[in-house]
């Protein structure tokens, strides 16, 4: 059966179309608009489709215990008004709204909750994109079908079977899938691109590359193979953010936030590298 390409913003993506570009944002802001502006500029001036941002209700996301770590940064003492400090609000989206018009380059986000997508959709976003941490949130994936609009679907720290229901609850969205390896920075050798073949060919539908690595080289080199589209490396875009910093001071800028593993199922989510790692090492081969 042949693969269906989707539209995203008036561009298409899947077979016979150019490699759609994403550059990731994210919170990496530093909750300053005029940074967030410079980074557009980038990645407009780079040739990218797209720019991605995150939004999040902080305290749905994050348990009040853990936004009481104390974590010093810039906005305060505790995680929590890190986590605060790096959400823009209407304001500033509307902001970024404007100038992305005026670049002439889309912006869309990934909504981390319910609340976030009614916050998104204030915006007429091109699309959704849900984080490989939110893949088994099954509320959230309801909301975002309900929408319509396309659906870029990560795949980090999943297996087939999770990657098959979440297919499943987003039956009649326009969907990408997107191979991701859940490691800040990922190893080059964790990165099994394969699986955007063994994804393609069970879901038959676009499949395209989140990649996470501080290199470009396998973005540009699965590009060269047939990838549907591409959103990274981070690190080339932006510079190093309070998140990334604050974890760790010689940490590549890639690390913006934390590292979630497969407890995110239990609405828990924590920050534990080698239990993640092990985790996205479970990918569908």
């Amino acid at each position: 059966m042949t693969i269906q390409a989707i539209e995203v913003g008036g561009k298409k993506i899947g077979p016979g179309a150019p490699c759609f570009l994403i550059a990731e944002i994210g919170i990496n802001h530093n909750g300053d608009v005029e940074l967030a502006k410079k980074l557009i500029d980038l990645a407009a001036e780079s040739g990218c489709d797209a720019v991605k941002f995150q939004k999040r209700t902080v305290d749905v996301v994050y348990t009040a215990e853990e936004l009481a770590k104390p974590r010093p940064t810039p906005f305060g003492e505790t995680n929590g008004d890190l986590k605060r400090g790096l959400e823009f609000g209407e304001a500033e989206y509307r902001q970024i709204d404007a100038y992305c018009r005026q670049k002439g380059i889309l912006w869309f986000a990934s909504p981390w909750d319910v609340a976030s997508v009614d916050f998104l959709e204030k915006f007429n976003p091109p699309c959704h994109k849900i984080a490989s941490a939110c893949l088994t949130d099954k509320e959230l994936l309801h909301r975002i079908r309900q929408t319509g609009r396309p659906v870029l679907l990560s795949t980090g720290m999943s297996s087939m079977e999770e990657v098959e229901k979440a297919v499943k609850l987003l039956e009649g969205s326009p969907l990408v899938l997107m191979h991701t390896t859940s490691t800040y920075p990922s190893a080059d050798n964790e990165l099994n691109l394969a699986v955007i073949e063994t994804l393609r060919n069970h879901f038959n539908l676009p499949v395209g590359y989140s990649g996470h690595e501080v290199s470009a080289m396998p973005s540009v080199a699965w590009n060269s193979s047939r990838t549907t589209f591409a959103s990274g490396p981070r690190s080339r875009a932006r510079p190093r953010s309070f998140a990334s910093r604050a974890k760790s001071p010689s940490a590549p800028s890639c690390a913006a936030s934390s590292i979630w593993t497969k407890s995110r199922r239990a609405g828990k989510r924590h920050g534990d590298r080698a239990a993640s790692r092990q985790s996205a090492q479970l990918q569908c081969r």
